[in-house]
């Protein structure tokens, strides 16, 4: 099993193969799934990462709604 404890959130993404799931709800920006996905890769304050995502998408690196 992979140890996430020390990776950044895309490092956990990457790692447990879920990229194109958390890519595909913040473009739908649901908030609810990116929620889930970052849960299921042990991210702390899962509702804070998911807001500031929302908050400024293109920051993040995803293209303007």
């Amino acid at each position: 099993m992979t140890t996430l404890a020390g990776m950044t959130v895309n490092e956990r993404l990457a790692a447990t193969g879920r990229v194109e799931l958390w890519e595909d709800a913040v473009r739908a920006r649901d908030r609810t799934a990116m929620i889930a996905v970052l849960r299921r890769i042990a991210v702390p304050n899962p509702q804070n990462v998911a807001d500031a995502v929302l908050a400024d998408p293109v920051f993040y690196g995803f293209a303007p709604a």
